[in-house]
Parts: C-alpha cells; sequence; structure tokens
C-alpha cells in the first residue's frame, strides 16, 4: 500500500498531530470561560454602565443599589465590568461597593435582626453611610434626606486632624450612630440624624437631651393599647450614652403620662434592653459603676412601680440577678 512508504507515515503521523494542536487551541483557548473578575457592587441608587470611559460615550445598562457585577479592569477613576447578563461596559469608580465593604454591610444588617433599636428618627440632610464610624470608611449607601432610619449603637470618637491643618486647643469628637435605614445598616455622623421622639411623650424632652426610647409594654385603656415607656436622657458629658432614666406609665383617669421611676447619675451604654421574663416587663441597663466594673442593672415593673431585681457582672450576659437567699415565690 502506499501508506505502507516511511515518508509517508510520517506525513500522516504529522498531519494528526497538528490536527490534535488545532482542536485542543479551539476548545481549550478558543473556548476558555470568561476572564474573572472581582466582586463588586452598586452604589447609588441607580448608575450607568457606559461603552467607553471617554468623554463621548453611551450607556449601555442601568443598575441599581446593591447589585453584584464583577470588575475587569480599573483605569485611573474608571472601571470595566460585567454586569449580571454577560455584559460589560465601564463605570466611574465612586459608584462601586468593594465586595469586603459590601459583605461588612450585610453582616451588620443581620446582627441589628436581633437588637432592639433604641430610636428612631431621620436624616436631616443626605448623609453617608459608612461600615464602620470613620470619615474615611468605604461608604455603603448615600442615603437622601428624611430618610427614616432606626438608631441602634452611638460611638463618641476623637476626629483625626487634617493634613496640614493648624494644631486645635484640644481633641474634637464626632458622634457616630449605628442605624438601620430600610435593607440597609451602617454608620451616620449623629449630627445628621434627628431623633423622632413620640407626640405623647415629646414635652417631657424639653429641657432635656432624651436619645433613647422603649416601649415596656401596653396597657388597655377603653380597648385602646397604650404604651408605657422607658426614656434615656444625657445629662452634661456626652462620653456616656446616657445619663439618666425615667419611666412613664399611663393615668387612665387623666389620660396622661406621669413619671414612675427616676435614676440618675448612670455611666450608660447603648443598648438598652427590654423584655418579658414569666410575664412581668423587665429591662437591663449597661453600665460602669463606681468601681469601674462593667454591670447590668436589672428592673422589673410591677403594675405602675419599677423595683431593681439587682445586676449582673458583664455587659454581654443574657442571666438574671440572682434572688436574695430565703426569697419566696417567683422572681417578680
Amino acid at each position: 500500500m502506499g501508506w505502507s512508504n516511511p515518508i509517508r507515515r510520517k506525513f500522516l503521523i504529522m498531519a494528526i498531530g497538528i490536527g490534535a494542536l488545532g482542536a485542543a487551541y479551539y476548545f481549550g483557548r478558543g473556548r476558555a470561560r470568561p476572564e474573572m473578575g472581582e466582586v463588586a457592587y452598586i452604589l447609588p441608587e441607580s448608575a450607568t454602565v457606559s461603552d467607553s470611559p471617554a468623554e463621548i460615550r453611551l450607556g449601555v445598562a442601568t443598575l441599581r443599589h446593591g447589585e453584584r457585577v464583577e470588575v475587569l479592569e480599573r483605569r485611573r477613576h474608571w472601571a470595566r465590568l460585567r454586569v449580571a447578563d454577560g455584559r460589560t461596559g465601564w463605570i466611574e469608580l465612586v459608584h462601586l461597593i468593594e465586595g469586603p465593604a459590601y459583605q461588612k454591610g450585610q453582616q451588620l444588617l443581620k446582627e441589628l435582626e436581633k437588637e432592639q433599636a433604641q430610636a428612631v428618627g431621620h436624616t436631616a440632610g443626605a448623609a453617608n453611610l459608612r461600615v464602620e464610624p470613620a470619615r474615611e470608611a468605604p461608604l455603603l449607601a448615600q442615603l437622601d434626606a428624611s430618610q427614616s432610619v432606626q438608631v441602634f449603637r452611638r460611638r463618641l470618637l476623637e476626629r483625626p486632624p487634617r493634613p496640614g491643618a493648624p494644631p486645635l486647643a484640644g481633641p474634637i469628637h464626632d458622634a457616630w450612630y449605628l442605624v438601620r435605614a430600610d435593607s440597609r445598616a451602617g454608620w451616620v455622623l449623629g449630627r445628621l440624624i434627628e431623633l423622632d421622639i413620640p407626640e405623647a411623650i415629646a414635652h417631657y424632652a424639653q429641657s432635656t437631651n432624651m436619645v433613647a426610647w422603649l416601649t415596656l409594654n401596653t396597657v388597655d385603656d377603653r380597648g385602646r393599647a397604650v404604651p408605657q415607656y422607658l426614656v434615656a436622657d444625657r445629662m452634661g458629658t456626652p462620653e456616656y450614652d446616657f445619663t439618666r432614666i425615667r419611666v412613664f406609665t399611663w393615668w387612665s383617669t387623666r389620660q396622661e403620662y406621669v413619671t414612675a421611676y427616676v435614676e440618675s447619675n448612670l455611666k450608660g451604654s447603648f443598648p438598652i434592653r427590654v423584655g418579658q421574663v414569666e410575664g412581668v416587663p423587665h429591662f437591663r441597663l449597661r453600665v460602669v459603676d463606681r468601681s469601674g466594673r462593667k454591670i447590668q442593672k436589672v428592673y422589673r415593673l410591677v403594675d405602675t412601680i419599677v423595683r431593681p431585681a439587682g445586676s449582673v457582672d458583664g455587659w454581654e450576659s443574657e442571666a438574671m440577678p440572682e434572688r436574695p437567699a430565703g426569697s419566696r415565690g417567683t422572681r417578680r
């Protein structure tokens, strides 16, 4: 046969080899997976993806806050990215939340699901929601003016000096609030939040700084459920989250709230916790005692009377205070 010739047989082997290499290239490189990028998320409520970072460009997609994208390339103030449907385009870097920051924001949101809001309010103007209580921390969202928020924690931090700025006479501190705004959570400068005190107790906030209010329980007044409140005030020093508490109970005969309990000179920290123990309203305060120890002071509301139940070491404990030896009946 003609193919028995050694030269022709060698030619056939070479042809088969070249064909195999071509197929490998086609299926390997020619059909390679799309390049993988870094995960990021859209920051503003709406952002346009363009076909080019040039001054004259066309929009190819409109994305919403929180949408996931892949960053394929960074070029000065721009990023080339791929959106969920596979299209690619360009967007300004300021419109992106980096993946780790976004995940931290989601973690904060999950943590707040287990906590009680200390107050509610709204943004006094446009406000930046950040992953940490710091002006240079990554942005999680840009809140519009009058955005409703729930306040969970407060942190007072020294403001770092501006580079090249003249030295100040003393440190300047910023108060930050950890808030939830709809499906977003993060830190906002406290001065950008205005608290919305319930109208029924708003007059009790006159000439004082009411910083928190929580519902202890509700009482029935002619078929209407009326809340009874624990409120916290900060008097004088900004160092602590609150320095005084008051309990307001409902007097149905006169159709008004009355002050059932007051305690001052506290060194308190959020969160204040409210709950039920054996059907009785209880609340717990995280405070620093006179010796500098962190403790929780526990109280119960029996009808309209507030009674201290004792204290527990540490701020994270869920334990209840020990009942005095020889006490009878259930802990109320």
